[in-house]
C-alpha cells in the first residue's frame, strides 16, 4: 500500500519513523516537502521515503492519505486539492469535524480520525480512531495500540486526555524544580522523576486489569507519605482543578463542531 502524507510537522515525522521500526508493509510512502528539514531527514532513513513538492501528487497517487496540516490552513490547503472518493483519509487535524472535511475534499470520502502521539515513533503510541476504520487500525496496532472510539463524544474525550501532554510535563517540572530547591542537581531530580514515571507507566499497563484507583490504593500506605501527598492534592483542590481543565478543553472541542 502506498501512503501518503500532506503536511509535515512533528507527528508525521513520529508516525514515517514508527512505520519504518515497524516494517510496515508499505510499498511507498509520499511526504510533503512543506517543512524541508523533517521531510528531508525523512527522506535519508529510506529509499521508502519520496518527497514530493506537489500536494496533488501525493493526492493522486496515496492509497491512504494522512492530513497533518495545522486546523488554521486546512481548508485552503484541501480544498486547492483533487481528491478522489476511493482514497482511505486519514485525518491527523484536530478539532475539524468530518463532514467539514468531506465539503474540503469529496463528499464521498471515507475519512477517518486519528489522535497518534508522538511516542508511535518508538512503537509505544495509543492512537484514537474514529470511526472504526480496520485498515487504519491496523497501521496504528504497528506503532503501538489503536483505540477505536464508538462515538464522537468519546472520540473528543480522547482528545482532551492527549492534551494532558502539557500537565504531565509540567507537573514533572514543578517537581524537578522543588527537588532543586532542596538541593538535587536538575540533572538527578530529572532523572529520578522521568525513571519513576516510567515505572509507573509500566506497572499501569502491565496491570491492565485493575483501576487507577486500585492501583493508587495498592501503592498507599495507611498513614504513609504517598496518602499525605494525594489527600494535600485534593484538599487544595487539585482533583477539581484537573476537571475543570479537561471541561475547558472539551467546550473549546465541542464549540468547534
Amino acid at each position: 500500500m502506498k501512503l501518503g502524507f500532506i503536511g509535515a510537522g512533528v507527528i508525521t515525522d513520529a508516525i514515517v519513523r514508527g512505520l519504518l521500526r515497524a516494517n510496515y508493509p508499505a510499498s511507498e510512502i509520499l511526504v510533503s516537502s512543506r517543512t524541508h528539514e523533517i521531510s528531508t531527514q525523512l527522506a535519508q532513513l529510506s529509499p521508502l521515503v519520496r518527497v514530493c513538492g506537489d500536494n496533488q501528487i501525493i493526492a493522486d497517487e496515496a492509497e491512504m492519505l494522512f492530513l497533518a496540516v495545522r486546523p488554521q490552513h486546512a481548508e485552503d490547503v484541501l480544498t486547492s486539492l483533487t481528491i478522489g472518493p476511493d482514497r482511505q483519509i486519514v485525518s491527523l487535524i484536530a478539532t475539524i469535524p468530518i463532514d467539514r472535511l468531506r465539503e474540503w475534499t469529496h463528499p464521498d470520502a471515507q475519512i477517518c480520525r486519528a489522535i497518534p502521539l508522538p511516542s508511535v515513533a518508538d512503537l509505544a503510541g495509543v492512537t484514537a480512531v474514529f470511526p472504526s476504520a480496520p485498515i487504519v487500525e491496523e497501521l496504528f496496532d504497528a506503532l503501538g495500540t489503536a483505540v477505536a472510539a464508538e462515538t464522537i463524544e468519546a472520540f473528543d474525550a480522547y482528545a482532551v486526555a492527549s492534551a494532558m501532554m502539557g500537565l504531565y510535563f509540567g507537573l514533572s517540572e514543578a517537581a524537578a524544580q522543588w527537588l532543586c530547591s532542596q538541593g538535587s542537581s536538575y540533572e538527578g531530580a530529572r532523572a529520578y522523576l522521568a525513571g519513576m514515571f516510567q515505572g509507573l507507566a509500566d506497572t499501569a499497563t502491565e496491570a491492565s486489569g485493575e483501576s487507577f484507583e486500585e492501583l493508587r490504593l495498592r501503592h498507599t500506605t495507611p498513614g504513609g507519605l504517598n496518602e499525605q501527598l494525594f489527600q494535600t492534592f485534593l484538599d487544595h483542590d487539585g482533583g477539581n482543578a484537573v476537571d475543570r481543565s479537561c471541561v475547558s478543553v472539551a467546550k473549546r472541542i465541542r464549540d468547534m463542531h
